[in-house]
């Protein structure tokens, strides 16, 4: 199957029945500006791409939210305590983006998209949502062409500070992702 738009994107997600129930569960918390992100979203697609017929098992199924009356790891703790209610089988992680940058040493997210923003990689820097209305909306801060093509590659944000780059090359070795997704052109560093 060929990818080529976030419309593409979203009616991969709208006909697989378990990702939208993972939507569904993110969405009962009622967060505000929460996202189901990263590995979630690029694994989907690279699995498509490369023509996979199982799902690639995830370490982690991340929520993310921007909060900034909250900012107690505790509360993270529970939400992912009633997401593991309502369905234990899925490796919940859920992590408050208003106090992540503390976490990550960076300047302060504006909201649960810039943080986004900031993830390591541009095919990482994905995020899928449900409006009022259960309609899918998807978030590409730097577009999915890296993501449909193929390509990983830090994301402007680690280009820009430099001293990330070691986070990213770390994150190529330790996730080894074209083990199994071998069609994947990775860039090393921010010079490729």
């Amino acid at each position: 199957m060929q990818i080529h738009t976030e419309e593409d994107i979203i009616q991969l997600v709208k006909a697989d029945p378990w990702m939208m129930e993972i939507l569904a569960a993110a969405k009962s918390l009622q967060l505000p500006d929460w996202w189901v992100c990263a590995g979630f979203v690029r694994a989907k697609i690279w699995d498509v791409l490369h023509g996979f017929e199982q799902r690639t098992a995830l370490p982690d199924v991340d929520v993310i939210y921007f909060d900034s009356t909250n900012l107690q790891e505790a509360e993270e703790k529970k939400l992912e305590a009633r997401l593991r209610s309502i369905n234990p089988a899925i490796p919940w992680s859920v992590k408050n983006e208003a106090r992540m940058h503390v976490v990550n040493n960076l300047s302060p997210y504006t909201s649960a998209i810039d943080a986004i923003s900031k993830f390591p990689e541009t095919a990482t820097a994905l995020g899928l949502s449900l409006d009022e209305q259960d309609r899918i909306l998807l978030t590409a801060p730097h577009g999915i062409q890296d993501v449909i093509n193929l390509i990983l590659r830090p994301t402007p944000h680690f280009i820009e500070h430099t001293e990330l780059i070691p986070i990213y090359e770390m994150r190529l070795v330790s996730k080894n992702w074209k083990s199994i997704w071998t069609g994947l052109d990775i860039s090393s560093n921010s010079q490729d």
